[in-house]
């Protein structure tokens, strides 16, 4: 019989090279992942998986061309719908681009889908227990204010009034006019005027990044921006990052892009809480009119809310960090979300002549357009509503190129989908709002065409989408506070710069199958175009 006494074995291993000794250990990893892989539930596909490793290598190799590969292994997949497998198996989930299983994790059985702690540990420390990072009463509570506050009619006025329009007519389109026949890159403009304009809304101070030579000036303002520009960086990189044990060490040894995370932090925080003591010295000098509080920004009108409802804060220190939480969450969302956007329309519309000029021409159409060319108007809220094609252009625009491509939920029990595809216990819900835009099985064999007309009825009246085949501005009970007004953002920029310019892409636009195919995106948690929009700018000849 063999002597299996342990003692007798040592200098047997000592006497073994290093890869005989893990040949057990890839063996026992091996038989692990098949195990995992036999779950009476697991019939959902796993593309491109390998033991040990997962995904890993697919992940390596088209982490250029990442949501595009995604895109191809979830059409080759029977019901639009995938296994992911990490690293050693450390953590298990699902991706989607199945209409129908969104609108059960994401409405449905909505408690049963959380942020949970994979998206909290990434941005806690720049959201806190803001509005976009937070569940249950913290999450509740948000909502029930913001969203009373962007149903308000006095905040439609504010936005399209004071900040869309203002900023508009007084920095976007001096701007340019001083770039005419210039090269720029529109991306980096959009960005600019987007991050101005949403610090307007959010805090009521303008920051003014579009005019460039501010940026180079040593200002609270200027700091704040390129701290805040900073921190998202680096929160993508968090997102993304295939092995989330690298970056969390480095934050514990405070190195490397940790270290100028956490002094990003110290300026962003500091500008925040100076403003909300600023608000809070006009809040005693107003004495607590409600009108005077109201018609302001988002943090005014905060402020008035949560001091209403005093018994959700212990002390004021508490109510000031619920308001630095849900005014950086809104800055976040706002700051690159419609800007994005909007590159992508304008890279669109130039390699697609035909709409560039069904747009002009229903610009054309409208009087209140063309007076204003004159005195200086930008078109109302009412008016922007009749422009039905350039509404279904943004749209589509939008369905190719979203800017948030991917989003994540966090399972809370064992769950079945409808197609059933199971979901278990602490399991992460990815769906892909960049794929579902190109899936036959939801928009046709045309869904990579740029094609606004897929959006407009008989009377060419624009025609919304099911929110569960189109979730750019997300789904159910989190579905976006701020989509009317990002629409209303966008057509205003739109109508404005196509009506005094002509913005030609000096790659020629999104025209060729080729570039649709293959279209120039960096890896990030929005859909940024890679290397900038670089335009030529000319004014029109009316």
């Amino acid at each position: 019989m063999l002597d299996l006494n342990t003692s007798s074995l040592i200098p047997f291993f000592t006497t073994l090279p290093l890869s005989y000794l893990l040949i057990p250990l890839i063996f026992i990893f091996i038989i692990f992942h098949f195990l995992s892989n036999s779950h009476p539930h697991s019939k959902t596909p796993c593309p491109q998986s390998y033991p040990i490793i997962g995904n890993l290598l697919g992940f390596l190799r088209n982490r250029h061309r990442f949501h595009d590969w995604i895109t191809e292994m979830l059409s080759q997949t029977p019901s639009s719908t995938l296994r992911v497998r990490s690293f050693l198996d450390l953590s298990h989930g699902i991706g989607t681009a199945n209409p129908t299983n969104l609108e059960h994790f994401l409405h449905l059985n909505f408690p049963n889908y959380i942020k949970g702690s994979r998206f909290y540990s990434v941005l806690n420390e720049l959201l806190g227990d803001g509005i976009f990072n937070v569940d249950g009463h913290l999450w509740t509570l948000q909502r029930k204010i913001a969203s009373h506050e962007f149903n308000t009619r006095s905040l439609k006025h504010f936005i399209i009034s004071f900040t869309v329009n203002s900023e508009i007519s007084n920095s976007l389109i001096p701007y340019l006019s001083s770039n005419e026949d210039k090269v720029i890159d529109l991306q980096d403009a959009l960005q600019r005027f987007g991050f101005d304009n949403i610090c307007h809304v959010a805090f009521g101070v303008n920051p003014t990044c579009l005019a460039s030579d501010n940026m180079n000036q040593n200002s609270p303002s200027s700091n704040f921006v390129k701290a805040f520009n900073v921190a998202v960086e680096i929160s993508s990189l968090r997102m993304l990052s295939p092995l989330p044990i690298i970056w969390k060490i480095k934050r514990f040894l405070n190195m490397g892009s940790e270290k100028r995370y956490r002094e990003a932090l110290k300026v962003i925080n500091h500008y925040a809480m100076e403003i909300i003591r600023s608000k809070e010295e006009e809040e005693q000098q107003q004495v607590g009119s409600e009108e005077s509080l109201r018609n302001q920004d988002l943090l005014s009108r905060f402020m008035y809310s949560s001091s209403l409802n005093t018994q959700d804060f212990k002390d004021k220190e508490q109510n000031r960090k619920f308001l630095r939480d849900i005014v950086i969450s809104f800055i976040l969302a706002g700051s690159e979300s419609t800007s994005t956007a909007l590159t992508w329309f304008f890279w669109l519309i130039s390699g697609h002549p035909r709409c560039k000029q069904r747009i002009y021409e229903e610009l054309l159409s409208n009087s209140s357009m063309v007076q204003g060319k004159q005195c200086g108007n930008i078109l109302s809220y009412d008016e922007l509503k009749k422009l039905h094609y350039l509404h279904a252009a943004i749209s589509e625009s939008m369905r190719l190129f979203p800017p948030v491509p991917m989003e994540s939920r966090l399972a809370v029990d064992d769950d079945v989908l409808p197609d059933g595809t199971y979901v278990g216990k602490g399991w992460f819900c990815d769906y892909s709002a960049y794929a579902m835009g190109r899936m036959e099985k939801i928009w046709g064999k045309d869904c990579r065409e740029f094609r606004p007309e897929r959006w407009l009825n008989d009377d060419g009246d624009f025609q919304p989408s099911d929110q569960f085949r189109f979730p750019v501005f997300h789904c159910g009970p989190r579905i976006c506070l701020g989509k009317e007004m990002a629409y209303v953002q966008m057509k205003s920029v739109v109508a404005a710069l196509m009506f005094e310019f002509e913005i030609m892409a000096v790659d020629g636009g999104g025209a060729s199958p080729e570039k649709m195919m293959n279209p120039p995106y960096m890896l990030s948690l929005i859909l940024k175009m890679r290397g900038g929009l670089p335009v030529r700018i000319r004014r029109r000849q009316q």
